[in-house]
């Protein structure tokens, strides 16, 4: 489904679904939530994140996206996937299954939570950004380091939790793979479909044709060290690359 983009104004004056989103990166947080409305066909609309907008702080809460608002509910990246389930049940992301339910809360937040892999990414490649190492360039890198709790140590441990997630998530999809399944839990989409498919940007976005994202965001997201290219199994931008194709919308509109 396809959404439009609206002013900081506009966004706080109507009602329904709006949704304070990231622009000019295809973070993953964002586009997960776009793709999860999209699945769901919940109509919405955008607004871009503007750093220096009291207003849009006052409304959204904080300085950070996504960030959806629904009349007068406020929901982050995690309670996006409950308020759509609520909005539109069908097709729902979520198993029936109460274990399989269980295990769609704890990939997605391995994949999208605090010390998850979308998280230690960006603690990598603010550690990078700050060595002079690749990475974000060093001004966006000292913004990022001081709202998302940066250390020095915790950006040298960053690489190898990254790894460790990547190839945890490889593993699952060729267990899966040979049972017969092309997604992550059981035998339909589910919410971790879409968080794993938004997050592999970080690591290999998608071609400028599909996602015109900034240059230096590309060359900063394209930055890897051989331990995570080494990681980087094919089936992960094989399901990438899937999920897009048959349930996510494309070009991003970022």
């Amino acid at each position: 489904m396809t959404f439009q983009y609206v002013s900081v104004d506009e966004a706080i004056k109507r009602s329904g679904v709006r949704m304070v989103v990231v622009g000019g990166v295809p973070s993953p947080w964002g586009e997960a939530a776009k793709g999860i409305l999209h699945v769901k066909n919940i109509e919405w609309v955008a607004v871009r994140l503007v750093y220096d907008s009291e207003p849009l702080m006052e409304w959204a809460g904080q300085r950070s996206g996504p960030i959806l608002m629904y009349n007068d509910e406020r929901a982050g990246w995690g309670e996006i996937l409950l308020l759509s389930e609520r909005l539109a049940p069908n097709p729902s992301l979520l198993p029936k299954d109460a274990a399989d339910r269980a295990f769609v809360f704890g990939l997605a937040h391995e994949i999208c939570g605090e010390q998850g892999l979308a998280w230690s990414r960006r603690l990598q490649l603010i550690h990078a950004g700050l060595n002079n190492e690749g990475g974000f360039p060093e001004r966006v890198s000292r913004y990022l380091s001081k709202k998302y709790g940066y250390s020095p140590e915790a950006g040298a441990n960053s690489g190898s939790r990254v790894a460790d997630l990547l190839r945890m998530l490889a593993s699952r999809l060729k267990e899966q793979r040979q049972a017969g399944s092309r997604y992550y839990i059981g035998d339909a989409l589910t919410a971790v479909d879409i968080y794993s498919a938004t997050t592999m940007a970080m690591f290999v976005p998608l071609p400028p044709e599909q996602c015109q994202m900034d240059g230096p965001a590309r060359a900063a997201f394209e930055s890897r060290d051989p331990h995570i290219e080494a990681a980087l199994d094919p089936i992960l931008f094989q399901h990438r690359d899937m999920i897009f194709a048959e349930r996510l919308e494309l070009p991003l509109s970022l």
